[in-house]
């Protein structure tokens, strides 16, 4: 099982973050960045909301760095770590509208880019971004598809129910033969939904629940399942609790751990990645080394 991070700061949804990332800067996000991709981790996080209501905010919260931006600059601090939007709200954005500006993003990053995609659920942010909310299931299908025959190519051709298109020329484009896509979400559709795809992020579920839904599926080869412990790790100060939190979203079905780390300073945070690294081996976790 490989090892992701859910990036502090960048993201900070309810139950609360911790006190130093309300005030902390781009740099603070940048050092852990490279520290994460010193030590292998597979993956950084970020999330996508534009503007999110005042009376959503307290369940969803309402800090949400823009997806692009920050791995934009993320990737100039990095060199092998993927930058997986977790998730991407397929109804705010034509296909190829992603596949350019996160085709570019890939390219930037030296092919690094996995796009976690999502359908939504806040009707007031499609309301305001002028997206219909009604049938945003079965747009994101099409979507889904018109990204596939999208990205990675220069002069993509799609003729779907809700995206058509033609001798159009996108370039730059992602460099990645395949780009990763997962799907987020927590229902039985949303992972039927992945199985078109690469991969599923779901959330909110409990592991028992996760492990039946995945057990009643023939996943393909090479599927990912991206889990998350339910509450913060803290490998620095209980690091058999951080190794058993591990090992049970490993049994539930997940190929990807995605963590987030408890941690009272950014340099704290860094620490922490750290002592995680350190059970790699009595936890099976994948570690490589940096090439």
């Amino acid at each position: 099982m490989r090892v992701g991070i859910v990036t502090p700061v960048v993201a900070q949804p309810p139950p609360g973050a911790a006190a130093w990332e309300r005030d902390a800067e781009i740099e603070d996000v940048a050092r852990i960045a490279e520290t994460a991709d010193r030590l292998g981790y597979h993956h950084l996080t970020c999330s996508e909301h534009v503007a999110v209501p005042a009376g959503a905010a307290e369940r969803r919260g309402g800090v949400y760095w823009d997806p692009l931006a920050t791995f934009g600059y993320l990737a100039a601090r990095t060199a092998r770590i993927r930058l997986a939007t977790q998730v991407l709200v397929l109804g705010y954005h034509h296909p190829l509208a992603i596949a350019k500006r996160y085709g570019t993003l890939d390219r930037v990053s030296g092919g690094r880019l996995t796009l976690g995609l999502g359908v939504g659920s806040l009707e007031e942010e499609f309301d305001l971004l002028g997206a219909p909310f009604a049938g945003r299931g079965e747009r994101a299908d099409d979507a889904v598809a018109a990204l596939r025959a999208s990205l990675s190519r220069r002069m993509p051709e799609y003729h779907g129910p809700h995206y058509r298109f033609s001798g159009l020329v996108v370039e730059p484009h992602a460099v990645q033969e395949r780009v990763p896509l997962w799907i987020g979400g927590r229902t039985g559709r949303s992972l039927r939904r992945a199985l078109t795809a690469d991969g599923w992020v779901p959330f909110g579920l409990p592991l028992g629940t996760l492990a039946e839904m995945l057990a009643s599926c023939d996943l393909p080869s090479g599927f990912d399942v991206v889990l998350g412990p339910s509450r913060p790790l803290d490998p620095g100060g209980d690091p058999d609790a951080a190794g058993a939190a591990l090992a049970r979203v490993r049994e539930a079905g997940a190929t990807i751990a995605g963590v987030r780390l408890a941690s009272s300073s950014p340099a704290h945070y860094r620490e922490q990645l750290a002592a995680l690294r350190e059970l790699a081996g009595p936890y099976e976790l994948t570690f490589e080394e940096k090439r």
